[in-house]
């Protein structure tokens, strides 16, 4: 079992789906991006924290945390969640008939093995979209909390055209990566 550091309900689903038994914990940080740092800098540092600061409250606990963050970045520049309606909507501005990069960090800590800390980077084409197409998305609320202001799982799905690289990336855990690193934190100790 694993302690998931983080409260998004498309991560539990993920792990769920991939059979690994987790309780969820979740701590407040600070999720701003520092001043220059790159992207795919910015989502390990904040999956480190996440975990960090959850296994730092369950001293004798010996479950591995999995911290996790994804962003969508285009042109070099990283689109977090949207604080409103208005700043969603000029996100898929950006976003639309166009690839951007879609990258999730992640980390497991725990007491009896090596920390494992990577990023994953996916690649989403989308299709041209009207003022009309955003209009609809951006009313159907899907675009809150979410980096970038979209779900590729949701009503999304229509503009999307192409992937390169893992879909559960873009959703927001590499459940390949991560069910590698489960299953070797367990035989790590047995």
């Amino acid at each position: 079992m694993v302690i998931l550091a983080s409260a998004s309900p498309r991560r539990a689903q993920l792990l769920t789906a991939a059979g690994i038994p987790f309780e969820v914990c979740t701590l407040p940080i600070d999720e701003a991006p520092l001043p220059g740092e790159p992207p795919a800098t910015y989502v390990t540092r904040l999956a480190e924290e996440k975990a960090r600061v959850v296994a730092i409250t369950r001293p004798g606990d010996t479950r591995p945390v999995l911290g996790a963050d994804t962003t969508v970045v285009v042109d070099g520049k990283i689109l977090g969640k949207p604080a409103d309606a208005a700043e969603a909507g000029r996100m898929l501005q950006q976003l639309q008939g166009r690839v951007h990069e879609v990258l999730t960090g992640v980390a497991l800590l725990g007491p009896q093995a090596p920390p494992q800390v990577a990023v994953e980077r996916a690649l989403v084409t989308m299709q041209p979209m009207t003022a009309d197409d955003i209009a609809a998305y951006l009313a159907t609320g899907e675009w809150r909390d979410k980096a970038g202001a979209y779900g590729i799982q949701g009503a999304m799905a229509r503009h999307i055209e192409g992937i390169a690289g893992s879909y559960t990336t873009i959703v927001g855990l590499p459940v390949a990566l991560v069910c590698r690193w489960v299953l070797g934190y367990s035989e790590f100790y047995r």
